[in-house]
């Protein structure tokens, strides 16, 4: 009597439709953008300025993270202006923020209008330690409610034991 080692063929092609999932989900083409310097500088520039300039559409990646076509197009722009123009930093972030407004930074700076994002917080923490302060003087400066004669009668009842 001989055993067969084989799977049955339902299984065989749950694994083949299962594996071609994968396969055709994992090759899909992305657009990898190439870039040439023709210092290292530059693409240091290049790589720093997209790593501080959010994303407008993203919110949350910097242009070097998003793959938004507004990303790219930014990360175009930041590259011809430091090739093409040899823009420094503050040039490229003041276009940036000219079209884009101070959303477009991470660390947005600080103004009039991003007053209360840098100092808010400051404002909370010394108002909540204020409030501390006070429960805790007020809780030491209340007394035990008692009079003179019930902390006398109370002394006493202490030390009879």
């Amino acid at each position: 009597m001989t055993v067969s080692c084989q799977a049955p063929r339902w299984l065989t092609h749950c694994l083949l439709a299962v594996l071609t999932m994968f396969l055709l989900t994992t090759a899909r083409a992305t657009v990898i953008d190439s870039y040439e310097f023709a210092s290292p500088e530059q693409e240091a520039q290049f790589f720093r300025l997209n790593g501080e300039l959010r994303c407008p559409q993203c919110q949350n990646q910097s242009i070097g993270d998003s793959n938004a076509p507004i990303a790219q197009d930014l990360r175009r722009e930041v590259h011809r202006m430091i090739v093409q123009e040899q823009a420094d930093d503050a040039t490229i972030v003041q276009f940036m923020l000219d079209r884009y407004g101070d959303f477009v930074l991470y660390k947005p700076r600080m103004n009039t209008t991003t007053a209360v994002l840098w100092l808010g917080p400051l404002v909370l923490l010394l108002l909540g330690l204020l409030v501390l302060w006070r429960l805790v003087r007020s809780h030491r400066s209340q007394t035990s409610g008692l009079d003179e004669q019930e902390r006398a009668a109370l002394k006493k009842i202490l030390d009879d034991k």
